[in-house]
């Protein structure tokens, strides 16, 4: 498998790209060793990564988010985690896991060491590539599940948030995450700019802002997009192109991440 992966980078433009496209792999194959374990019974995909592989979105991402959302007795993070370790060790990577699980979100950091030393993406031999993984045991109600049969770089069966309900956890992020990150709202430009993606779950997003203690009004169809132009308005514009564009793959365009763009897109009538 460490061949294909050096097949995977040979045409990428920069090592950062590389790294990107690795990461990638790596979560597809955790993805993978996931579901063989029962994962995608009990959790639901969500996130960054959830968009990047279900609707190929021009952006990498870092972690695999889950929610706990449905038959909570066959949930058992340790047995996915073992199962992650023991395919991939199979296969001659040199698997670490740090876990985290006594908090209501389960975290964990599949670290493979050496990884990039192999494929000459790092002089360290020691040197990690490291893939995120959380689970919210305890997530707002509301999400919209479905289930889709994806192939990228292995074929997968993933449960996920149905479109409405991930705009909806991009808003509530954006509303209320202390630092706004430009992947945020590169994501957010991404989404208005389909004129066919459905206008967020609101059920979901009120429930979300209700357990994050948001102090504003209740979001309907008619408020949102005013109260996000209202959070992004005094953003570093600079600083939030700078973000996210190590993220970015080849069909992504920077430029057009800006205030404008975003401000004329946030300003059209919801259907």
């Amino acid at each position: 498998m460490k061949e294909y992966i050096s097949e995977l980078i040979r045409d990428a433009s920069t090592p950062l790209q590389a790294g990107n496209i690795v990461r990638e792999y790596m979560q597809a194959r955790i993805l993978g060793a996931m579901q063989r374990a029962g994962a995608m019974i009990p959790l639901s995909f969500h996130g960054g990564t959830a968009l990047r592989f279900l609707y190929s979105a021009g952006r990498y991402s870092e972690d695999l988010d889950f929610a706990l959302e449905k038959n909570r007795d066959d949930y058992d993070f340790h047995k996915y985690l073992e199962s992650i370790r023991s395919e991939l060790t199979a296969e001659g990577y040199n698997v670490g896991l740090k876990v985290s699980d006594k908090k209501t979100v389960h975290g964990a950091f599949v670290n493979l060491r050496g990884l990039l030393y192999e494929l000459g993406l790092s002089p360290h031999r020691d040197g990690t590539i490291a893939v995120k993984i959380e689970v919210d045991t305890n997530p707002p109600k509301g999400a919209v599940l479905t289930t889709t049969v994806i192939r990228r770089y292995v074929t997968l069966q993933l449960q996920h948030h149905d479109k409405a309900s991930f705009l909806s956890g991009k808003l509530h992020a954006i509303l209320q995450r202390s630092h706004l990150k430009g992947r945020d709202l590169y994501d957010l430009l991404w989404y208005l700019s389909d004129p066919a993606w459905p206008s967020p779950n609101f059920m979901l997003l009120n429930n979300a802002l209700r357990q994050t203690e948001w102090t504003g009004p209740e979001l309907t169809n008619s408020n949102w997009r005013g109260l996000v132009r209202e959070k992004i308005d005094a953003m570093n514009w600079q600083a939030v192109v700078d973000d996210v564009r190590p993220f970015l793959d080849t069909t992504a365009d920077a430029d057009l991440l800006t205030k404008e763009n975003l401000d004329r897109l946030l300003s059209k009538i919801s259907p």
